[in-house]
């Protein structure tokens, strides 16, 4: 299937697009990640033959999209994603984020919360840029990143991935995990999340914080004990696919 495209300002979103009945699912993929991967090939296949209706786009500057990697921030995927269900989809969806996308789900949850009705979450990578990465970094990251407005992150999936100054600055404007005073995300819909024991990308403990901080009542907290931060084998795309069946009614 050919992409078709949505004109965003200055850039185009590549998208693909299965009609079919409500709640219509969306898939937010992670970091540096496309809409072609497993996950979301599988969703695809799964809505294909089920008959769902099913969205799955690339963020600027990732896949297919138009636009540099290096110019992205959490704000600007937020507000792709944003156009993407505001221009593409009608009625409730049900969210489907991974990694990355588990972060940008719940800033669409707070943004359009009388139309997200579910969500699935795969390994949660919610304020990873402050709490995560930031956090991590090493005296020689801070000075490269310092120095030169960019640090090089090694990475175990290819090439080391750029992070600008500018993502890490403008991630702490969109978190959403309380801070020291308390909160939570007010979120009361049907949330079921897919975490791996064995990530080495987002602890089990950092995602069961976004599991905890949800104002709502129907969370369940899978732990894979030894997945990964991908959850793409056999059994784990089963779980994705059950998990969304759950929600979707």
């Amino acid at each position: 299937m050919s992409p078709g495209f949505l004109q965003r300002p200055g850039d185009r979103l590549a998208y693909r697009k299965v009609e079919g009945r409500g709640p219509t699912v969306v898939w937010l993929g992670g970091f540096r990640s496309d809409m072609v991967g497993t996950k979301a090939e599988v969703l695809a296949g799964w809505a294909e033959r089920t008959g769902r209706g099913f969205v799955r786009f690339d963020y600027f500057g990732h896949g297919e999209s138009e636009g540099r990697f290096e110019d992205g921030t959490i704000g600007r995927w937020r507000e792709d994603a944003l156009a993407v269900i505001d221009a593409l989809t009608d009625g409730p969806l049900v969210l489907v984020g991974s990694s990355m996308g588990g972060w940008i789900a719940c800033l669409l949850a707070l943004a359009r919360p009388d139309r997200i009705r579910a969500m699935v979450l795969i390994a949660p990578a919610a304020d990873f840029t402050s709490a995560l990465m930031e956090a991590g970094m090493s005296a020689e990251a801070r000075a490269e990143m310092a120095a030169t407005g960019v640090w090089l992150r090694p990475s175990d999936y290819g090439d080391p991935y750029p992070i600008t100054r500018a993502l890490v600055e403008d991630g702490r404007a969109w978190s959403v995990l309380p801070k020291d005073d308390g909160g939570q995300i007010a979120f009361d819909g049907p949330v079921r999340i897919l975490q791996g024991g064995e990530d080495p990308d987002v602890p089990w403990r950092h995602a069961l914080r976004l599991a905890d901080a949800l104002s709502s009542r129907d969370v369940v907290f899978t732990l894979v004990k030894d997945g990964d931060h991908r959850l793409s084998r056999p059994v784990d795309l089963a779980r994705m696919i059950a998990a969304v069946d759950e929600v979707a009614g």
